[in-house]
């Protein structure tokens, strides 16, 4: 396995897989990577010929009071999980590398970011989809791999593929979790011994607003305040949001007819998390 700091070095690589008519996947990340990482890399291993990882924590998707200065950094424990893992090539730029001086174009979207995270960070997915893009330009692989945990990236990512052309399969990977439930996140290593505890709080409010539908409720309204009275029943919870968003277009929904996205944001402590779950009408 090669580590790779420059868009020239990856390019030259890609370059000679194509020769020898290899198949290339991508998994983008920033890094201090975990089970739910290593899920996409061992999918994409398995449809790929090659596999680049891109570890990159991205400046541009973090506004001036988040975390993008603390944000955990192990590049030895992430190389060795590539490697384990099977990836032929990290991708691991300096911000200088992918922003040079001067940098002012950004990939940008009137739909599917106004809501859920992107309510509170507006200058989020701006940051995901120029960067997202930048990483299909430099290695243009035939399939990118990304977590539902990250499910309005998912969709997000989805809509500009399509929409710029890009000729990307985009592979949706399930959410990997703690055996109490938690969402693996790199975020969780912020949380102390008591907060860890609590932040359980989320899966087990989603799971009881999954039952409700599963057991024919159809009023989001209703399910909404399900996982709500849930998570407030947590003395160190505070929600950001809880909603319930047509699968297709997120846009939030009175009556749940067609598949829905249930996604949630709260605040443990200082640290926001998010979970997720996809409910299918037809399932």
């Amino acid at each position: 396995m090669k580590i790779a700091g420059t868009v020239a070095e990856v390019r030259e690589q890609v370059k000679q897989w194509r020769k020898e008519g290899l198949t290339v996947g991508l998994v983008p990340t920033m890094g201090f990577l975990h089970e739910g990482h290593k899920s996409l890399i061992d999918r994409a291993v398995k449809e790929n010929d090659r596999v680049v990882v891109s570890v990159f924590v991205n400046p541009t998707q973090f506004g001036p009071n988040e975390d993008f200065e603390s944000y955990p950094r192990d590049m030895d424990k992430d190389s060795a999980l590539c490697e384990a893992a099977g990836a032929s090539l990290i991708f691991h730029p300096e911000p200088s590398e992918m922003y040079l001086d001067g940098y002012s174009t950004f990939v940008d979207m009137s739909t599917l970011t106004g809501g859920l995270c992107g309510k509170t960070r507006p200058i989020h997915f701006r940051g995901v989809c120029t960067v997202v893009s930048k990483l299909f330009n430099i290695v243009t692989p035939d399939r990118a791999y990304f977590g539902q945990k990250d499910a309005q990236q998912l969709a997000v990512i989805r809509h500009m593929v399509r929409d710029l052309n890009f000729g990307i399969e985009i592979v949706g990977c399930p959410i990997i979790r703690e055996e109490d439930g938690l969402a693996k996140s790199s975020r969780n290593t912020y949380l102390n011994a008591e907060e860890r505890a609590a932040a359980t709080i989320l899966s087990k409010a989603l799971k009881e607003g999954k039952a409700a539908l599963e057991s024919g409720e159809r009023d989001a309204a209703k399910v909404k305040q399900i996982v709500t009275d849930k998570i407030n029943s947590e003395k160190l919870s505070k929600i950001d949001y809880v909603e319930i968003v047509d699968w297709n277009n997120l846009e939030p929904v009175e009556k749940v007819m067609d598949d829905v996205l249930c996604a949630v944001a709260v605040y443990i402590g200082k640290t926001r998390l998010i979970d997720n779950f996809i409910f299918s009408i037809n399932s």
